[in-house]
């Protein structure tokens, strides 16, 4: 197989389009799984994708773009011909834009990828060994992966970029009483798993596990809720991902007001900051932009893009949404690309035990799962609990309860938010396969509106 960077190398050499913009990414992935206390499946694999996107200019801009597996050196010319063909024929680009141009940093170009194995988990099996045993203990389910990614952008007009990105989760669930008893769910974030303790993970579970032993049967409505930091996770998640520029513009987002945007609007009752930063300690995520496509939120010609810091909500205030640069351009914005890391911070030092010995009636929601959008104008999602929600009363956890459905919006839970503790590395649930990076406080919400009873196990 013909190296990365010669890949790039031969397809700009090969096309015959006005410009060209070549992405490879060697993926090295390994998983292992266990069902019942049991290891069930384990592997490594390799993999290749590679991009080209070819560009006309005249007498409109247009973009032909081909995705292909990896290919020999001899089969390059093929894709790269297919890519200005369908420029060739393509629609207008209305986000064109010049391509970024070379800058003469070259820094680990010619480096190979990193590899992974499954000899990463070995603290992992370690725990987990001591944790399945034959003396009746709760059957565990989980999964572990660990991926390193690296990726060359390479462009006619001479831009290099290289990274290399290594992420990794562990989820563990538990049941106890058969199948259809109590389960919990606990998971974690990491980039080698150096810094995961499966062991505390593990004790974590039997204390969840240990707090169903008595059930409480609670009808819907609104209830004083704690979040823990993977369930906001999972909910700030999808509010960055709603905050495109374009559509705040155009009117039919929760980040629209009339006029204009929400940008300087205070959204927060606390000064709570939402940021994402490539370089942030233990979240690390390319400093720049990568993009087989272009949507509302990113472009092809802005491949290459510096990405830096971003607030996208500071002390409780909008201060950013995101502008490739044709509309930043189009709306009078400054350039601004999504993260792919995500941090809230401004709370207190509180950890979530402390919050729950603060809580005089309540529930704790600790996984949320089948996130779906209701209402995009409102940012109002529904969803499930799952695998653990908990009575609170008196500071104390007195039992499990039934599941519910829910009906939420992430920005309106920012504004009724009436406590946020101490800022951790979490693993949302149920976006995990899409987004790892993420670090989360607990919040303690007045009145989370649980819709209706769920009988989700």
């Amino acid at each position: 197989m013909i190296d990365a960077p010669r890949l790039v190398d031969a397809a700009l050499a090969a096309s015959r389009a006005d410009e060209t913009i070549v992405l490879v990414t060697d993926r090295d992935d390994a998983n292992v799984r266990w069902a019942g206390s049991s290891m069930t499946t384990n592997g490594v694999m390799r993999s290749r994708s590679w991009t080209v996107i070819a560009i006309r200019r005249d007498p409109q801009p247009r973009c032909g773009i081909v995705t292909a597996p990896s290919v020999t050196a001899d089969e390059v010319a093929a894709v790269v011909a297919a890519a200005v063909a369908a420029a060739d024929t393509a629609a207008e680009a209305t986000d064109a834009m010049p391509l970024l141009p070379g800058d003469g940093v070259t820094v680990d170009w010619a480096d190979a990828s990193a590899g992974t194995g499954i000899e990463v988990f070995g603290d992992v099996f370690e725990a987990l060994a001591a944790g399945f045993g034959d003396d009746g203990r709760d059957p565990l389910y989980g999964f572990a992966h660990h991926q390193v990614h690296t990726t060359w952008l390479g462009t006619s007009t001479g831009l290099r970029r290289r990274w290399t990105q290594k992420d990794g989760s562990l989820e563990i669930t538990a049941k106890r009483g058969g199948l259809s008893g109590a389960g919990a769910w606990v998971g974690a974030g990491t980039t080698d798993f150096t810094d995961v303790d499966t062991a505390a993970l593990l004790t974590e579970l039997d204390r969840r596990l240990g707090w169903a032993g008595n059930t409480v049967a609670l009808p819907p409505g609104r209830y004083e809720t704690l979040l823990p930091p993977s369930a906001v996770a999972d909910l700030m998640i999808y509010l960055m991902w709603s905050m495109g520029g374009r559509g705040a513009e155009e009117g039919h987002t929760a980040w629209s007001r009339p006029g204009g945007t929400r940008i300087g609007e205070t959204v927060a009752a606390l000064p709570l900051t939402l940021t994402s930063d490539p370089a942030a300690q233990g979240l690390a995520c390319p400093p720049f932009l990568t993009a087989t496509a272009s949507t509302d939120t990113v472009s092809v010609f802005d491949n290459g893009l510096d990405v830096e810091r971003v607030d996208w909500i500071r002390d409780g205030t909008v201060t950013a949404l995101t502008y490739p640069r044709a509309a930043a351009a189009e709306f009078s914005a400054p350039v601004t690309a999504p993260g792919e890391n995500l941090l809230l911070t401004g709370g207190s030092n509180a950890t979530l035990d402390e919050m729950i010995a603060g809580t005089e009636r309540g529930l704790l929601l600790t996984t949320l799962w089948y996130l779906r959008d209701v209402d995009p104008s409102a940012l109002l999602l529904t969803g499930l609990t799952r695998d653990g929600v908990y009575l609170v009363e008196d500071g104390q956890v007195r039992g499990a309860v039934n599941n519910f459905r829910f009906n939420e919006s992430p920005l309106d839970l920012l504004r009724r938010a009436v406590e946020v503790g101490a800022t951790e590395r979490t693993l949302p649930r149920e976006w995990n396969d899409w987004f790892t990076r993420t670090a989360m406080p607990p919040m303690r919400i007045p009145d989370f509106h649980m819709s209706s009873v769920s009988a989700a196990q």
